[in-house]
Formats: structure tokens, C-alpha cells, sequence
């Protein structure tokens, strides 16, 4: 059984037991959070919704919250003597699906 779930503006597709990096959630280390289901596989075939699957929710904990690998982001002005150096890091939860109810 698998289901197709939606968080922070993008689409994951996960199973029992799955380790998944999420975009920064608002809840704390070992809590628990539920998630819409875009689409739920089953025993009883494909089930897709508009926009979610009415009664079906993934819940899954909160293993960490971090930042991923800093990436460098260089802009410029070619012949303006103009540029720009800058570093980012990616805020993101690290979550562990435990149920997927259908």
C-alpha cells in the first residue's frame, strides 16, 4: 500500500515505514503530524482525489528538524564590475511515515 501525499507545495509518494526530508514543517522533534492524500493505493485499486481523498490521512513523526548542505549563489554584471556572492542553506524535517489510512 502506497500513498501520494502533498507538503509544502510538492508531491512525495511513500510507504510504511519510509524516512522522507519535507519542507520545514511548524512542529516539534518525536511529535506527530497528519497529511493530505493526493492519492491512495490499495488492496481495492487506485483511489484519487479532487483535490484529496476524502477520509484518508498519513500520519507520520517528526524525526528532526535541520538544514541541508549550504550551496553557493553567484550573480552578475558582465563589464559593470557588479557581483554578488551569497551562501544558502535549506531549512527541512525529517519525518518517518508510521500509518497510512484509507
Amino acid at each position: 500500500m502506497y500513498a501520494i501525499i502533498e507538503t509544502g507545495g510538492k508531491q512525495y509518494k511513500v510507504e510504511n515505514g519510509d524516512v522522507i526530508y519535507v519542507e520545514k514543517l511548524a512542529a516539534e522533534d518525536d511529535s506527530t503530524v497528519e497529511f493530505n492524500c493526493v492519492a491512495v493505493s490499495g488492496d481495492d485499486g487506485l483511489k484519487l482525489g479532487a483535490p484529496y481523498v476524502e477520509g484518508a490521512k498519513v500520519t507520520a513523526k517528526v524525526l528532526k528538524t535541520g538544514k541541508g548542505k549550504k550551496i553557493t549563489v553567484f550573480t552578475y554584471k558582465p563589464k559593470k564590475g557588479e557581483k554578488r556572492k551569497m551562501g544558502h542553506r535549506q531549512p527541512y524535517t525529517k519525518v518517518e511515515i508510521q500509518s497510512i489510512e484509507a
